[in-house]
């Protein structure tokens, strides 16, 4: 499946909240085009993770979010996580669903 735009990966198994998932260890992250993103408070990213459907092919999990710091009052055993995405979990879907949907408008 190709992605409808370059996203960012993360491992949604790393869920710190249901909304708040682990993003990075560092400043710079390359997104699913080659290019080298630069973390900011705020910034808008789409976020993806390799999926499989139940036939085995590739079907992305993917969300919308911004990046926030990590709460290390909270989560004190994060402190190696500089980054983290906070996602709008209505935007939360498999690849497929997104395109299905863009087929239907």
């Amino acid at each position: 499946m190709i992605m409808d735009k370059p996203r960012i990966y993360v491992d949604f198994n790393e869920m710190l909240d249901d909304d708040i998932v682990l993003l990075s260890q560092n400043d710079t992250k390359i997104d699913s085009a080659g290019n080298i993103i630069t973390f900011y408070e705020g910034m808008p990213v789409s976020i993806y993770m390799d999926d499989v459907d139940c036939d085995g092919e590739e079907d992305n999990l993917i969300a919308e979010g911004i990046v926030i710091k990590p709460d290390l009052n909270k989560y004190p055993w994060i402190k190696h996580v500089k980054w983290c995405c906070r996602f709008n979990r209505n935007s939360w879907m498999n690849e497929s669903d997104l395109m299905n949907g863009k087929k239907e408008s």
